[in-house]
């Protein structure tokens, strides 16, 4: 089968609390599209991410980390060259662009998350290898059921919600797809992590409910809950459940993805 390639570039995002001792730890991919001007970017959001940048750099300044998706986002609004310049300078002198690479893949969307695993996910090892609950992990095998299913082309990613909620929400929600004059939102939460991200979850969907009214949410978990043997599984679809946002395991995703498939429209594309 035939491959159509396109050529892309990006820079890795460091940080680099010590410049005198030339010491960094990775912490984002910048992505570009040189044909469209499209710019795609992913920095560190995990808590296992910002512990291990800790771990590191016991010192690390985690408000400037925190900030720098909106710095991001304010900054590479445009062209990518305009944006990349503005955004060069204006960084702090701990965060660095490494530099910048060539490449040629298919999509941009799911280039950008396989550098992030290449290139900023924490190692895994021993056990932790094959832990499927982070949000990372349960994200990359809802990317492998799109993708197998035929419809990772008209899905949106990365979704800004403030708009919806307050200006500077830094929150975005993983997918999004429009069919039969409804939005959805599709949004990786995990059970056995951070259980509390399903209020955060809840919040967002009672907003933007408030100003979509014809919208619909689903949250994907890497696991079946168990709400009547585990107290935190009964809290997330409690919660959940009064909201009508159904949890859909990974393991029956790709059944909900083929009926799914037929009814969606092709997304815009800024």
């Amino acid at each position: 089968m035939e491959t159509n390639l396109h050529p892309f570039a990006y820079h890795v995002v460091r940080y680099a609390p010590n410049l005198v001792r030339d010491e960094w730890i990775n912490i984002g991919v910048l992505l570009m599209d040189p044909s469209s001007g499209r710019v795609l970017r992913r920095l560190i959001e995990e808590p296992e991410e910002f512990a291990r940048v800790r771990r590191l750099h016991p010192t690390a300044d985690q408000d400037l980390l925190r900030r720098l998706p909106d710095e991001f986002d304010a900054q590479l609004e445009g062209q990518a060259a305009t944006g990349l310049a503005r955004l060069e300078q204006t960084l702090s002198n701990a965060i660095q662009l490494g530099p910048r690479k060539g490449l040629l893949a298919e999509d941009l969307d799911a280039e950008l998350d396989r550098l992030y695993r290449e290139h900023i996910e924490p190692p895994r090892y021993g056990r932790v290898a094959s832990d499927p609950s982070s949000r990372n992990a349960i994200r990359h095998g809802a990317n492998q059921v799109f993708r197998t299913a035929g419809i990772w082309p008209r899905l949106e990613r990365r979704l800004r919600v403030d708009e919806f909620t307050y200006q500077g929400d830094p929150m975005r929600l993983d997918y999004g797809y429009r069919r039969n004059g409804t939005q959805g939102f599709i949004q990786v939460l995990s059970l056995g992590r951070d259980p509390g991200q399903a209020k955060v979850l809840a919040f967002t969907a009672d907003a933007i409910r408030a100003k979509l009214p014809n919208s619909e949410f689903v949250a994907v978990t890497e696991m079946e809950p168990h709400p009547q043997e585990n107290p935190r599984h009964r809290f997330v679809t409690g919660l959940l459940g009064e909201r009508k946002i159904p949890l859909l395991p990974l393991g029956r995703l790709p059944e909900w993805a083929y009926r799914l498939r037929p009814t969606l429209r092709e997304p815009s594309r800024n």
